[in-house]
């Protein structure tokens, strides 16, 4: 184990220092001639030196990145069992359609990223959903993924915490099956208090103007 970890936190820092080196644009043409059979130690093939990462201040910056703050602890409190009362509207003026189900939403991995497992249904057949909602601590927005057995793609979206309404305004874009193309989504996550929650989604499916498509409202089981 000890072994893996040196080998994953050895390979995150070469990422990070290639991240961080910048190519020389302004090195003189080579003829087309010279062939280059081999490099010093320290050099790249353009005789350009190489500067180490500053492994201190890379160890600091991965501690930072991977340590749960407060707003993994907020997610926290969301942890549990929730009952969910779902409206959808298929077309702008479309009548709403009204189902329930069950979302139980767990943190992973050392508490860094809450994962929620959904069931129920929707369009009168069983659905099944998986997500994820994480908080960045260096971009400091939440990211969301979201899978399910109603299609084959992934929805990512991501967007910032605001503190004054309690709410998660995320974006970001989903496979429209009937386009094939990507959809332009938004949702927003209100966390109306320790029982209840809100979820509203906004899509332009079919290249349609945007309208709200999705109603969830959680409340603790």
């Amino acid at each position: 184990m000890k072994r893996l970890t040196f080998i994953v936190c050895s390979s995150v820092m070469l990422a990070i220092s290639a991240c961080n080196d910048t190519p020389n644009t302004n090195s003189p043409a080579k003829n087309d001639s010279t062939v280059t059979t081999g490099t010093d130690s320290g050099t790249t093939a353009g005789n350009t030196p190489v500067t180490a990462p500053d492994t201190a201040a890379v160890r600091i910056a991965m501690e930072t990145y991977a340590t749960p703050g407060n707003m993994h602890k907020m997610l926290a409190t969301q942890d549990g069992k929730w009952n969910a009362e779902i409206t959808t509207w298929w077309a702008p003026d479309g009548p709403p359609q009204k189902t329930i189900g069950v979302s139980v939403n767990k943190m992973v991995l050392g508490g860094r990223y809450q994962q929620s497992s959904f069931t129920g249904k929707f369009d009168n057949m069983p659905f099944e959903g998986k997500g994820t909602l994480a908080y960045d601590n260096t971009k400091k927005v939440f990211v969301s993924t979201w899978i399910d057995n109603m299609g084959t793609g992934v929805m990512i979206l991501e967007g910032p915490w605001d503190a004054a309404t309690k709410t998660i305004s995320l974006s970001g874009s989903m496979t429209d099956p009937s386009t094939g193309k990507d959809c332009k989504v938004r949702e927003i996550m209100t966390f109306t208090d320790d029982q209840h929650q809100k979820m509203e989604m906004f899509a332009a499916p079919g290249g349609q103007k945007e309208y709200k498509t999705m109603e969830i409202l959680f409340s603790r089981k």
